[in-house]
C-alpha cells in the first residue's frame, strides 16, 4: 500500500538548508544552480541563496502526468552550458532517476542534488537529504493536489 508523505513549507526550508550544508561539505564549488522545473524551482532558489550563487538557469523536463511516470523529455534547456562543469542541478525529488538521468546525458560534469530520493533514483544523485520507499508518494506544498494534512508526529523530516 502507498504511503503518503506530506512536505510542509517549514520542511521544504530545513531540508534545503540541510542539502546545502551536505553540498558546502563536499568542497565543491559552482558557478550557476540549474532548477529543474518545476518541482525544484522553489528548492534551488533556497539552495542558491544559501550557498551565494547568483546565476540561476532553468532545464524543462516533463516526466509526469499529474501522478503518473511518463517518458522523460527535455521542453527546454539553456545552450551555453557546455558538459555542465560548475554546474549545480537542483531538483525535489528523484523518482525514477529518469530526470536526471536524461540530464545527465546533456550534462554529464554537472552535481546532481535533490530533497527527496527513492531507490531508484538514488543511482542518479550525488547528493541528498532524504531517503524514502519506492511506494511513498511525497507532496510538495507548491503542488495542486489533494495534500494530505500533516499530524504533528508525521513530518518529512523522520
Amino acid at each position: 500500500m502507498p504511503i503518503d508523505l506530506p512536505v510542509s513549507w517549514q520542511d521544504v526550508h530545513v531540508l534545503a538548508k540541510t542539502l546545502s550544508f551536505k553540498l558546502r561539505e563536499s568542497g565543491k564549488e559552482w558557478t550557476r544552480v540549474i532548477a529543474v522545473t518545476r518541482g525544484g524551482m522553489v528548492p534551488a532558489c533556497l539552495v542558491a541563496r544559501d550557498l551565494d550563487i547568483r546565476i540561476i538557469e532553468t532545464i524543462s523536463v516533463k516526466s509526469y502526468d499529474h501522478q503518473s511516470q511518463t517518458q522523460a523529455k527535455i521542453l527546454y534547456a539553456p545552450t551555453d552550458l557546455g558538459t555542465g562543469k560548475g554546474c549545480l542541478v537542483v531538483d525535489d525529488l528523484s523518482d525514477t532517476g529518469n530526470t536526471f538521468k536524461i540530464i545527465r546525458d546533456m550534462l554529464p560534469d554537472a552535481t546532481y542534488a535533490c530533497l527527496h530520493v527513492k531507490p531508484m533514483g538514488k543511482s542518479m544523485t550525488d547528493v541528498f537529504v532524504v531517503e524514502s520507499t519506492q511506494d511513498t508518494w511525497i507532496y510538495l506544498p507548491w503542488e495542486d493536489q489533494d495534500f494530505p494534512p500533516i499530524s504533528k508526529h508525521q513530518s518529512a523530516l523522520t
